[in-house]
């Protein structure tokens, strides 16, 4: 009888071994750190800044980003809009906005929702992207670009993820990028682009993190030539007119006014 209790007491200390669950440590959830969500009537300049001028840009562009007249706050998003002011097209025949946001960020989840404008000819060039906070002393491409989204309307239904360091830039005919991503409803849809930034690869996304559409990994040796992705970045909201890449195909002007609307900007960590 005791043999046979002992081997029940067994038996049950066996099963309760087996059955017992496992915790595996699950990492923190990442929190909201910053966001704009567009919710007033007026940009937030404690937010952003705007960034004037009609030089071109460095890319032969052919609008004049102004601080008045091509940025409105309304219904929740911000808008930017381009136009025409102008019978000719040249440097300042167009007006746009490009905002450079104040806070800057290193690593994290980050998200921007946006829409790009309807598709009605070319010359569009609306993009979604951030520089190295050091880029007054170190200049582009050392600096680190890093293109959330780009969109060209010469090109409908497509949309790019860019890098760009010293070592690897448009100018050396040697981007790290996705190349041309197919979204077929890319115009007058809201998406989310997004990305995920840690200490040692870049990838990103399209609506859903794990939707990835490029992911570029820290080199073996990195140095701030070939990886400046290490240090802060702020946010650029703008969009171009013509230029060397937007201006490919020319410019319709039939496509002004065109608005380049954002829902929000967010960073977790």
């Amino acid at each position: 009888m005791k043999k046979l209790a002992l081997l029940v007491l067994c038996a049950a200390a066996l099963f309760a071994c087996k059955t017992k669950p496992t915790y595996t440590p699950q990492p923190a959830a990442m929190k909201l750190v910053y966001s704009d969500e567009f919710d007033g009537n007026a940009l937030d300049t404690d937010k952003w800044l705007y960034e004037t001028g009609k030089d071109g840009w460095g890319n032969n562009e052919l609008q004049e980003y102004t601080n008045a007249g091509n940025v409105e706050v309304s219904n929740g998003t911000l808008k930017i809009i381009a136009k025409k002011v102008a019978p000719t097209q040249t440097v300042g025949s167009y007006t746009s906005a490009r905002l450079n946001s104040k806070k800057t960020v290193k690593y994290g989840k980050i998200e921007v929702r946006a829409k790009i404008p309807q598709n009605l000819g070319n010359g569009l060039w609306p993009a979604i992207w951030m520089l190295g906070d050091d880029i007054a002393t170190v200049s582009w491409p050392k600096c680190g670009e890093i293109d959330i989204m780009e969109y060209v309307s010469y090109q409908p239904k497509t949309v790019f993820n860019t890098l760009h360091s010293n070592a690897n830039n448009h100018t050396l005919g040697n981007s790290l990028g996705s190349g041309p991503i197919s979204l077929t409803n890319a115009e007058g849809e809201f998406h989310i682009y997004g990305f995920l930034w840690t200490e040692t690869s870049i990838k990103f996304y399209i609506d859903n993190p794990t939707n990835i559409t490029y992911s570029a990994n820290r080199p073996a040796n990195p140095t701030n030539g070939n990886w400046p992705f290490a240090k802060a970045h702020y946010f650029l909201l703008n969009m171009a007119v013509g230029g060397n890449w937007g201006g490919t195909n020319g410019v319709n002007d039939a496509v002004f006014p065109a608005t380049f609307e954002i829902d929000y900007v967010r960073v977790y960590q």
